[in-house]
């Protein structure tokens, strides 16, 4: 027995030993994220002991930098060795596999096909019950088993009522899924159903944006789908059908409209009565991407009919929005006072309140090759790299924690908290569109890690105490598109990618061609403008010279007033 006192002495000394290293030298894990991986020790720790107080480099860890704005002198870490060897960022995911990475590491054809059908049932659960138990309100209650529209005895739940606004909301939304699903037949009967049924004559208060993204965005990308002469999704022509989609997208774009009136900056208010327009108690507050992303709809709308106007007002709120930006930083905030133009909101970061801004400069510019639209997202994506990044410096190698983007002051830089949204989970596909995809897939892999972990995408996350913030998942698709959009193999023989065209998402998913038709703008031939010897200068057009009244036809207030008494029969 005397043998085995030895041994269980020795593993206790051994055991001591190490914990005394461990407090001695504060050989801990990183404060970073709990990747699959375990940080054995934390190699700046390990630096900072040879370097002494020498190193002065900024710190890649989260965490240390979180404290470096309380504590200046703080701001040490390790630098990277010419000699560290280069290793993949997947590299990180090898090593304790779990049976979630066994079975989806890779994509076998006959694995592809029933996922593809599981999606495809997914899709029809919800669609079917929604048809069968609330249409023709806009939801589905799925604990009632029963329709859902506005709540018109509490005006003040905005979390219901911005959204909806009694005009079978859900059927619009599907129209172009039904369509990529190849579904011709239901298409054709939602798309009647829309025709006969839809109107947006209501006493409904929405907020702007949510009925732009939802509704108009929707009814345009249906119109242009049905109408297109190369037939991508086959021979889908419907009989007698004479632009009713686009007349209805143009009924609600105008109805819309009056939220650009009497904003002393542009930025138009965030909500609207469809009937009788801003409402006398709305507030003069809106967030950044609320105000800002608005153009792709409104630009393709007005291409489509040959108005400027709508493309005028998105392009007004978007040009307002960027003259606010911090002269220290380049950064914005998250909500801006309309009438004054002062910042509310002082976060920037890349979630809730300004995702959509920065990916809508970027889609304009692929969809109507404005170059002043890549100008500003060129500006702004510096900015966000140089101020809300945080990790190691390279994304596959060196030493620290993986790359993370961070909630910062937006005229300091400083860090505001330590959490991070699951709408940020959008700019992997951001950043692959713009053609920075080894970053794409270092920022995809780490809201990966964090899926692997729950299941799904907390709506907030504490990448400090490595924990949710807020523990729920409102189905949010933002990681989906951005792992499309790395690696698009899911269904290659939809004609999404069997066609000559090509595709791009609006941010709440409708499918639009990248058209030459968007590319020209018919009112131009009116008040053509001819191009300067020199390239101008970021913040002015080639047209800045024409006054905007002669440029864009006629003033807002006269094209508004005029659709309107052309819609009640005043004209």
């Amino acid at each position: 027995m005397q043998w085995r006192s030895i041994v269980v002495g020795l593993l206790v000394l051994r055991v001591l030993l190490n914990c005394a290293v461990w407090l001695v030298f504060g050989l801990g894990p990183s404060w970073g994220f709990d990747f699959p991986i375990k940080f054995t020790f934390n190699l700046h720790k390990i630096e900072l002991l040879k370097d002494g107080e020498g190193a002065t480099v900024k710190s890649n860890a989260w965490a240390q930098q979180m404290y470096d704005n309380r504590n200046p002198q703080a701001n040490t870490c390790s630098k990277i060795s010419g000699n560290s060897p280069k290793k993949s960022y997947l590299s990180f995911f090898q090593e304790g596999r779990d049976e979630y990475d066994k079975k989806y590491s890779s994509f076998p054809a006959a694995l592809k096909v029933k996922m593809r059908g599981m999606a495809r049932d997914m899709f029809y659960f919800g669609y079917d019950n929604y048809m069968k138990f609330a249409f023709p309100e806009d939801e589905l209650n799925p604990i009632a088993c029963e329709g859902r529209g506005p709540d018109v005895l509490n005006p003040s739940n905005i979390n219901i009522n911005d959204v909806l606004g009694n005009y079978s909301l859900t059927l619009i939304d599907a129209l172009d899924t039904l369509l990529v699903l190849g579904n011709v037949t239901e298409f054709h009967r939602a798309v009647k159903l829309v025709i006969d049924t839809v109107s947006f004559d209501k006493d409904s208060t929405v907020q702007v944006f949510e009925a732009n993204i939802r509704i108009l965005g929707s009814l345009i990308s249906a119109h242009i789908l049905l109408t297109d002469p190369r037939h991508p999704f086959g021979d889908i022509a419907l009989k007698d059908y004479d632009n009713e989609l686009l007349h209805l997208a143009h009924d609600l774009a105008v109805r819309l409209l009056p939220a650009f009136e009497n904003t002393s900056t542009g930025i138009p208010y965030p909500r609207v009565n469809l009937k009788k327009g801003v409402p006398p108690d709305s507030i003069n507050e809106t967030c950044t991407a609320g105000a800002g992303s608005l153009l792709v709809e409104f630009g393709i709308l007005s291409r489509l009919i040959g108005d400027s106007t709508f493309e005028w007002v998105a392009r007004r709120a978007v040009k307002a929005l960027w003259k606010l930006r911090s002269n220290e930083t380049g950064l914005l905030g998250n909500v801006v006072n309309i009438q004054t133009g002062q910042w509310v909101g002082r976060q920037s970061g890349l979630g809730a309140g300004m995702d959509s801004f920065y990916e809508y400069l970027l889609k304009s510019y692929i969809l109507f090759g404005e170059k002043e639209d890549y100008r500003m997202f060129s500006a702004a994506y510096e900015s966000i790299q140089s101020h809300l990044r945080r990790g190691r410096e390279a994304c596959n190698e060196g030493e620290g924690d993986p790359p993370l983007y961070v909630n910062v002051n937006m005229f300091n830089g400083q860090i505001m908290n330590t959490w991070i949204d699951s709408l940020q989970a959008f700019f992997p596909g951001l950043q692959v569109l713009n053609g920075d995809v080894e970053n794409a897939i270092c920022l995809h892999a780490f809201y990966y890690a964090i899926w692997k972990r729950f299941g799904a995408l907390p709506e907030r996350y504490n990448w400090q105490l490595q924990a949710p913030d807020v523990l729920f998942y409102p189905l949010r698709p933002e990681l989906v598109e951005s792992t499309y959009l790395l690696y698009q193999l899911f269904d290659e023989d939809n004609p999404l990618h069997k066609s000559e065209s090509k595709y791009i998402f609006t941010t709440e998913g409708h499918v639009v061609p990248i058209d030459q038709r968007f590319r020209e703008k018919s009112w131009e031939d009116q008040f053509p403008c001819e191009e300067p010897n020199n390239e101008p200068p970021a913040n002015i057009s080639n047209c800045e010279r024409i006054p905007e009244e002669r440029r864009y036809g006629l003033p807002l207030k006269s094209v508004y007033m005029r659709q309107i008494d052309h819609m009640v029969g005043l004209s």
